[in-house]
Parts: C-alpha cells; structure tokens; sequence
C-alpha cells in the first residue's frame, strides 16, 4: 500500500506549481507552467481566469503522473496563491465576468486618490491594517463593479461571486460547490476587519459592493470541501489556504513572535510574526493576518515590494540583455563594485515605506562604460535595498532587531544576491533546502487540517537549511551603497519621503 502524500498547488504571479510532499516533508514531484500576462494599456495587468484553471489543473494532472501515484494516494490539498489578484464569476455558469485585475495593476490608483481625500485613511488603517492602495482588492472589485451598468445589475440580483485566486480555484475544485477564503487571504482585501474578524459593513458601504458577492471566512487549516471526484478521480479533502506570503512564513516555520522570512519572487515580501498581537505600523509597513488554527489568529508584519524578480524579467523580456535570469549571477560578480549605477524599478509604483503610487523606474549613474554587468548588477541589488528598507521599518515598529533573516522564493538560489543581502543588511542570511517554502506552507497546512501531521514541532524538525551567508563588508561600504541607493529613489518618488 503506497505512502500517503500532500499535493500543494502554488499559484503564483507568472506560473502554477505543483508540489507532492510525503510524510517526511520530501518535495517527490513537481511540475510547473507559465501562462499569460497580459497589459491591457500602461500599468494596467490581468490574468484569464480560465487559464490560470487549466494551467492548475494541468500541472496538478503532471505533477500526480510524474510521481506515479494516483488521487487515491493524495491524503489532502493545499492552496497558496498571488493575493489580491479579484475575480468575478457568474456563480450559475461558472463563467468569469472579465479577466482578473492583478495586484500589481495601478488602474485603481484614482479611486484610492478619491478614498483619501475622503478622509477614509485612518479608517482603513484602524480596520484593515492595511493602507489605502491599489494594490489591494477593494478598489479592483469596486472598478469592475463601476465598469458595467450590466455587471452591477447582476452582481445586485445575487448572481456574481468574486473572490481571490484561493477562493476561484476552491470553487472550480469543489465543482462549485464551495464559495470560500482563509482570513489571511481575506485580510488583503481591504474589506476585512482584522481585528472584529468579519467583512466590515462600512468600507462594503463606501464602494457599494453586496454582500452576497463575498466568500465565507475559514481558518487557514481546516477541511472546506472535497474536490470533483471527475477532475482527479476521487473526493480529496481541501484542508489548507494561505496567501502566499503567509504561506511562506509558515513554510519557514517562523512559528513564534519576532520571527522573520523574506520571499524573492516576483515582487518581494517581508513578513514578521508578531503573534497574537495585532502591531500597528507607524513606518509605511502593514498589518495582517498571517494565519488562524486551533481558533487561533496570529498577526504579521508585512512591507511589501512590488517589483524584484520582476526587475530581472524586464532586463531579459524588454531590454533583452540577458537571455536567461540565471546569467545575472555571473554577470554581477564580474564587476568589483556597482560603480555607482542603480536602478529603482518602481515601474508599478513603490511599496513600503514609501507608498508612491505614482513614482516610476529610475537608472541614475550611467556612464559611457556601463554595460549590461551593471545593468544585471543594479536589478539584483535593487531587490536587496529595497529590502533594507522594509527590514529598518520593521524593526522599528516592532522594536524587535533581527538576527536571522530566512529566505526563499526563486530569486534566493542566487549566491550574489543573497550576499549582497546578507552584505547590506549586516545580519545572517539563511536559505533553506528546499526554498518553495509558499508551497511548503500551503502543505503543512493542508496537513496539520487534515491529520498527516501532529502538530507545528514535527514540522520545525523536518527544516533543512541549505546555506547560512554571513556579512563580509564594513559599515563605512555599507552606508556608501546605501547613501546611493537612497539619492536614487529621490529621483523616482512623486513626493517628498
């Protein structure tokens, strides 16, 4: 009789994953695929929600075969997802009303404009934790809603569900049978209470937006239904949801206050446990939910960069300087120095602690001897300054100073980055065997709700470190390259800091 396994989906920003986890925490299979990223007019980004299904479902199908396993060998299934990313669907056909609006799309920035000068700031902070931004749902939804006299009338008679990724791919999962989130995913909507933990009646009243579209808020570990039996061949129980970057915290197991992990991916996200204690933030960072189990809620601290990986892509996509991401690992250790060449890739805007939804990219220090090193170089330790940045925030919220910082996400298989990182912040960084920690959570998860594991000590001791980086500069380099780094930003933002 085969050992039974946790399939953990990871739907990311540009791809779907895959994972088959045993019992001893082993990733045994994997599959992944890409699909289409589409900008309708500048700043603007959507995904069909349609694809993202069959890409999920086709790298569910792959990753099972792989392993030679079938669904009877599954004991349950976890989800991780981009949040934010808002789908609407008709919940009789099942059929989006439109592409989904991505958390990187700016379109919304004049409602948030509005918004505040509504006065809603503080509100919002006090309710949501969260500041009044485009990349939350809350403005997505209310947009949509505003953009079809058709898709309001309908979405007034009952007949729209929206939801985030986890709750979509929940949904067509169940056959339709099961409209819910997870609290974590639900507090980056910009609707939730984070703190009275239910959808708050006065931000749904701001943006006119019925009740009867919203998914029922769960525990980020428990059973919320079964999939399909046609999709998969059998009833698997659905028993863990995070957002991606809870879902990371907890695949690191930063279990306990003060705890802290950081996710190089597309964009990159800085999260601190801070327990059962929600943490105001007086540094431009959020508060959020990391994840509720056992009936038991547990907070974060969140600064959120939107571009980092996202930096490299556009050196390889746009510019077409480099053919591969990998190439940028050998192409930034050519060079001895930066040679005082940056670049802010605030193409959507910067995130924490700035919040400049209108600042845009900036490379500064070119010279005629640039070249496509420096270019590689400044992408890659664009997202270690940027992460600076956040961590020098956090730890004045929190009055907590890190002395490890765990990574993970695609970006931290590279060897300069991660020490440039280790470099600029003057604290270990430590990178674990197996860095889909976002995928990994979602596993536990669906693990611990479903009983293949005990409890969060059996997962502490499954975690494999792969390489812990240790600082190698001085603090007068430090402050060198951290002074241009912030000369460069002035030269992106819209506002003064």
């Amino acid at each position: 009789m085969n050992e039974k396994h946790i399939l953990a989906i990871d739907q990311g920003t540009t791809g779907t994953t895959a994972l088959l986890i045993d019992h001893n925490g082993r990733v045994i299979s994997r599959a992944y695929r890409e699909f289409t990223q589409i900008y309708p007019h500048p700043g603007w980004v959507e995904h069909d929600p349609q694809e993202i299904w069959a890409v999920t479902l086709s790298v569910v199908t792959q990753a099972v075969l792989q392993a030679n396993l079938n669904s009877s060998d599954i004991q349950a299934i976890g989800i991780t997802n981009q949040r934010e990313t808002t789908v609407i669907w008709d919940r009789e056909t099942g059929m989006p009303v439109g592409n989904a609006i991505v958390w990187q799309c700016r379109r919304t920035a004049p409602l948030c404009d509005e918004m505040k000068s509504a006065g809603w700031s503080s509100k919002i902070r006090a309710k949501t934790g969260l500041v009044i931004d485009a990349y939350f749902s809350a403005t997505k939804l209310a947009w949509i809603l505003q953009s079809s006299p058709s898709i309001r009338f309908q979405a007034e008679q009952g007949r729209l569900l929206f939801g985030t990724i986890d709750s979509w791919l929940l949904w067509k999962l169940t056959g339709g049978k099961v409209h819910a989130t997870d609290v974590s995913n639900a507090s980056r909507t910009m609707l939730y209470n984070i703190h009275q933990l239910n959808w708050d009646n006065d931000i749904l009243g701001y943006f006119d937006i019925p009740f009867s579209m919203l998914p029922q808020v769960k525990s980020s570990s428990e059973i919320y239904g079964y999939s399909d039996p046609q999709l998969l061949g059998n009833e698997i129980p659905i028993a863990g949801l995070a957002g991606d970057q809870q879902a990371a915290l907890f695949g690191q197991a930063c279990f306990n206050s003060g705890q802290a992990k950081n996710t190089y991916g597309t964009g990159c996200f800085l999260l601190m446990n801070t327990g059962k204690q929600a943490v105001h933030s007086h540094h431009g960072l959020v508060t959020t939910i990391a994840w509720a189990l056992n009936d038991e809620v547990y907070y974060a601290l969140e600064g959120s960069i939107f571009v980092a990986g996202a930096a490299v892509q556009w050196l390889r996509d746009e510019l077409k300087v480099i053919e591969t991401a990998g190439e940028t690992e050998a192409l930034a250790q050519s060079l001895p120095s930066n040679d005082g060449v940056y670049l802010v890739p605030a193409f959507v805007g910067l995130g924490a602690p700035y919040w400049d939804m209108h600042a845009r990219g900036s490379l500064v220090g070119l010279t005629r001897g640039t070249s496509r090193a420096h270019l590689a170089r400044a992408a890659l330790e664009a997202i270690a300054y940027q992460t600076y940045d956040v961590l020098m925030a956090m730890q004045g919220d929190s009055g907590i100073t890190l002395q490890t910082l765990n990574a993970d996400g695609g970006a931290c298989v590279n060897d300069f980055l991660m020490q440039f990182q280790t470099d600029v912040l003057g604290v270990p960084v430590e990178r674990p065997a197996n860095t889909e920690s976002t995928a990994i959570g979602a596993a536990y998860l669906a693990g611990l709700g479903s009983g293949f594991w005990k409890n969060q000590e059996e997962l502490t001791n499954m975690r494999q470190v792969d390489r812990k980086f240790e600082p190698s500069i001085n603090d007068e380099k430090r402050a060198l390259y951290l002074q241009g780094w912030h000369s460069a930003v002035d030269c992106a933002l819209t506002r003064t800091k």
